[in-house]
């Protein structure tokens, strides 16, 4: 227990939760790193966690910080979007790379890792996206796990970003000789651009129609097609932002099969539904992102998806833009409006209140959820997502009595709405410690701006 010795920080009396144990102790901090856990530790400086939870700080694997789409950028950056995220909780974030086209893989990834230096408040890393397979792509796929990514995204859907299934195949093929993960946007592009072509043929442009574009079948069958093509080149897969019971339940039949496959949802899809398309002027293009709002059956199942482990891991896909300006410039056409919302900063604390405090899901799959599954899976643990000695001193106080009410004013992030807005939580992060630094403290910003760090991934065995 090595009560005798003098950390630099103790925070003590707090109740720690991690995957499997819930226990009052004190955690002692030496060197930005968890030292000691155990009881009447001794500090330099002492932080009373009395009354409060003591978890891992949370990882968010799927953001889009300055994310240029054709009319426009996300309206997070890199210093405005982690500085959000460690207000919620959130001590690491993985974000994308997304090579132009012709552009080299190593280049591009370059180029996204200089927009994040000295701007970034966490840790931060990066998966590739694979939207080519000829040989030049194929072939650099070696040389990005040299430099420390690990994960690999493809999207079966979208004009410039989509594989066909023999690409596909190719590149699955060579992320698995090569040991990597790859993350699937799983949407039948087929299905969309038929039922997307009948709503504007019959004149229903408005955002109702978005959803009915991207029907729940057209995501049921694209990941039954990517869990079949990643069973045959041997890889493993995460299937990203499930929205439906039948993406689930494919997810579910695959690991019972044996197969190494994981599943991620969003607060999204467990909280709202499609009837936030239908709000009065044009304010259904607040909520239009894809995978788009399903119906509450499919919350209700996600929830009970997450209890039992068949989904692993809640992610944002925080990729914000603002209504007024970017939004509702594109009224006449459903398919122009920026897709993406925001949800970097809530998430942590969304899930307390409507899973855990709701009976939905324990404390220890809340933890599980938010940081221990997603630093598993993405090559980061233990250092990142686990309270034991020798990993970062990422942590979160989180009072379960802090009541708030979600407003666009309230939250950080750089945009003008939130689709959370006026929901009322119980439970929520009062201080945000990043390698032992507080980075937040009782809802103010007084880190070092800029301290986030690159973190590089090396593959693992399943």
């Amino acid at each position: 227990m090595n009560g005798g010795m003098l950390h630099d920080l103790v925070i003590r009396d707090g109740t720690l939760v991690t995957v499997s144990e819930i226990i009052q102790a004190d955690l002692g901090i030496q060197n930005g790193k968890i030292a000691t856990i155990g009881q009447g530790l001794k500090g330099k400086d002492i932080l009373s966690a009395r009354g409060m939870l003591v978890v891992p700080g949370a990882i968010d694997t799927h953001v889009h910080l300055e994310m240029p789409t054709p009319a426009t950028v996300s309206s997070d950056d890199w210093r405005s979007g982690t500085m959000a995220a460690a207000h919620g909780g959130t001590t690491t974030v993985i974000d994308f790379v997304e090579p132009e086209a012709r552009q080299s893989l190593l280049a591009a990834l370059q180029q996204r890792k200089a927009q994040a230096e000295g701007r970034a408040a966490i840790d931060y890393s990066l998966h590739m996206t694979l939207s080519q397979a000829d040989e030049e792509t194929l072939a650099e796929i070696p040389k990005v796990l040299q430099e420390g990514i690990s994960s690999f995204k493809v999207y079966t859907v979208y004009e410039g970003l989509r594989l066909d299934d023999h690409g596909m195949v190719q590149v699955l093929a060579e992320v698995s000789r090569y040991g990597g993960l790859v993350i699937a946007h799983a949407e039948n592009e087929a299905i969309v651009r038929h039922a997307t072509q009948a709503l504007l043929r019959a004149g229903k442009t408005g955002p109702e129609s978005h959803p009915l574009s991207r029907p729940a079948v057209a995501e049921g069958e694209a990941v039954e097609r990517m869990l079949s093509l990643a069973e045959y080149t041997h890889v493993p897969i995460l299937i990203v932002h499930v929205s439906t019971q039948r993406g689930a339940e494919a997810v579910g039949r695959a690991r019972r099969r044996g197969q190494t496959a994981f599943g991620e949802t969003c607060p999204q899809y467990l909280l709202l539904d499609d009837t936030a398309y239908s709000q009065p002027d044009f304010g259904g293009a607040k909520f239009v992102c894809s995978p788009p709002l399903r119906k509450p059956e499919d919350n209700q199942f996600l929830w009970k998806a997450l209890a039992e482990g068949e989904v692993q891991t809640v992610g944002t896909d925080h990729c914000p833009f603002f209504f007024v300006g970017q939004k509702d410039l594109e009224r006449g056409d459903f398919t122009r409006i920026p897709s993406g919302i925001p949800g970097i900063e809530a998430r942590f604390a969304l899930l307390y209140t409507f899973g855990v405090q709701a009976g939905r899901i324990s404390l220890n799959r809340w933890v599980e959820a938010c940081c221990t599954a997603p630093a598993r899976i993405f090559g980061l643990y233990p250092r990142k997502g686990a309270l034991l000695p020798g990993a970062d001193a990422d942590l979160v106080l989180f009072d379960p009595k802090r009541t708030v009410t979600l407003t666009a004013d309230f939250l950080h992030e750089n945009v003008d709405y939130t689709p959370y807005e006026g929901l009322k939580l119980q439970g929520y992060p009062v201080l945000t410690l990043l390698r032992g630094e507080v980075l937040v403290r009782e809802g103010e910003f007084i880190g070092t701006q800029g301290r986030g760090q690159f973190l590089k991934r090396t593959t693992k065995k399943w």
